[in-house]
């Protein structure tokens, strides 16, 4: 058995062919990255930062999020990678590759190799291991492929000058190794991946016929043996820290855009290194909301790892650090505004309430030609989470216009905590609420000379925001935010039973998942350009 170290390749000279060869190689290096690459994505969930503590428990308490990825779910990236991969790189190419030797009674032999194809390619088994406190090693064994081409040869002296071509085919079977350690680097996950390997069990030479000289062939075995070993162990760790690069810059361009909508978008460089048990994968994020060249800040977080367990595959961490400043954010880009009309509003208002409706309001859904109902928030929402659940207090305005009319018949504002459970099935957001306190103040009749509103009116408002308004404003919420989760691409994934367990100052979201094809194919389209 051969091993060749590949830490410090060099690589060899090829000739202007070498960008073909470039991405030949990523045939069997990309049965190793995949798993990687998926580690990162959604470690690196998402974004850079400036600069990163060394010591994770001292960059807890400025974490506003933290990814866990668990050894299941690192074996399920790891197993449905390689068909993927081969369909992509089946027919990738080498370079052409010359050399030269002298031979007693022969004189000087010209060779040169090319038009190399790699075809048959088949994965026997793709392995990986956490090292705890290190990084992760990967293994694929049994990486067979049938290598095809043309030798092109002259040999000669001063008596006699000899040129030749002839077509060959190398059988390989080969183990490829890496053993990738995740850093802060740049403030996003990063990963050195110059210790690399190459186990070759066996690299045999077949020419066209085998009618050509026994020394010849000898020749050409040891050439290309020499040849196939160096390209290889000079590429891979080449490519291998290229698409290093391009999954950095891939990752970050992922995050910003997942975590940007308008002016609204969340920092969440990493906070400390990446910490690797024997059991899962954990990441530790800023989750900073930015709007308007203005960014939340974040120092006394309550992260502990102990917060998290190891029963689903995927943990994500939030804190109502980061949840606040949203809120904050989408109230100054006017976001939460709700205008309702016509049908639509009088059909609203047909829900049975136990207070009789003011006659003020009945004619003017009834009897005006398009009476429209404007409620807004008129203050910053504030989110409280503790174990009792997530409760949302915030203050509404509303106003309700009858047709044509300029100003509104009647005004008021409302008080509101309401306790809110979030689930998500079928790629859809559901969101469940349950008012512990509904209040109307400063309630004004404004085209009837009535400032203030009797008992019985006052009543109706009150019942009337708790049973139709908060209702609408959750429904609405849930078509608004499933939106924006499909068109940040949260719908290609495949969620499996996701749970959202609210703790004393944060929320714990748990769940299982299958492959994302699609940040594979993704990531390689963008890699293939």
């Amino acid at each position: 058995m051969n091993t060749v170290n590949c830490k410090q390749s060099t690589g060899l000279k090829t000739s202007t062919d070498s960008q073909k060869g470039e991405i030949s190689m990523r045939t069997m290096l990309r049965e190793v990255f995949p798993t990687l690459l998926l580690l990162l994505l959604l470690l690196s969930v998402f974004g850079a930062s400036q600069a990163c503590l060394p010591d994770p428990a001292s960059a807890y308490r400025f974490t506003g999020a933290v990814c866990r990825l668990t050894y299941p779910a690192a074996a399920v990236l790891n197993e449905k990678t390689t068909k993927v991969i081969e369909a992509a790189f089946q027919h990738a190419r080498y370079p052409s590759m010359k050399g030269e030797k002298s031979l007693l009674f022969i004189g000087r032999v010209i060779y040169g190799l090319d038009n190399l194809e790699v075809h048959n390619l088949s994965i026997g088994r793709s392995e990986f291991e956490l090292h705890p406190g290190e990084g992760i090693g990967m293994e694929i064994t049994n990486v067979s492929a049938v290598f095809r081409g043309t030798i092109q040869y002259g040999y000669g002296s001063w008596l006699v000058n000899v040129k030749h071509s002839i077509d060959f085919e190398i059988e390989s079977q080969i183990d490829l190794g890496i053993n990738p350690k995740l850093y802060c680097g740049e403030g996003k996950v990063a990963a050195d991946t110059s210790d690399c390997y190459l186990n070759f069990h066996k690299l045999r030479l077949h020419l066209q016929g085998d009618k050509e000289p026994n020394w010849l062939k000898r020749l050409f075995t040891d050439f290309i043996t020499f040849t196939v070993k160096m390209a290889i162990k000079g590429q891979i760790c080449k490519e291998i820290n290229k698409l290093a690069n391009i999954l950095a810059d891939f990752i970050q361009e992922t995050a910003e855009h997942f975590l940007t909508d308008g002016d609204i978008s969340v920092n969440i460089g990493i906070t400390g290194p990446p910490v690797i048990t024997a059991n899962y994968i954990e990441s530790y994020h800023k989750g900073l909301t930015n709007y308007n060249n203005t960014s939340a800040v974040i120092n006394d977080s309550v992260f502990h790892p102990s917060q998290l367990t190891e029963n689903r595959m995927l943990y994500f961490w939030l804190s109502d650090q980061v949840l606040n400043p949203l809120l904050t954010a989408a109230y100054k880009d006017g976001r939460f505004q709700l205008n309702i009309s016509g049908a639509e509003l009088t059909e609203l208002f047909k829900t049975n309430l136990s207070s009789a409706m003011p006659e003020c309001i009945r004619k003017c859904l009834l009897e005006s030609a398009s009476p429209e109902l404007r409620v807004w928030s008129s203050s910053v929402p504030y989110l409280n989470i503790s174990t009792l659940g997530m409760t949302v207090l915030v203050k509404a305005s509303g106003q309700l216009h009858c047709g044509s009319q300029s100003a509104p018949t009647i005004f008021f504002e409302t008080d509101v905590d309401l306790v809110v459970a979030a689930s998500y099935a079928d790629k859809k957001l559901l969101l469940q609420g349950s008012p512990s306190k509904v209040s109307v103040i400063q309630p004004e009749m404004l085209l009837q000379n009535q400032p203030l509103l009797n008992e019985t009116q006052l009543e109706f408002l009150r019942e009337a925001v708790e049973k139709i308004g908060i209702p609408k404003v959750l429904s609405v919420l849930e078509v608004e935010l499933t939106g924006l989760l499909d068109k940040q691409g949260v719908n290609f994934f495949d969620i499996v039973n996701p749970e959202v367990l609210p703790r004393d100052g944060f929320v714990v979201i748990s769940m299982d998942f299958g492959f994302p094809h699609h940040l594979l194919v993704e990531f390689l389209k963008k890699t293939l350009q």
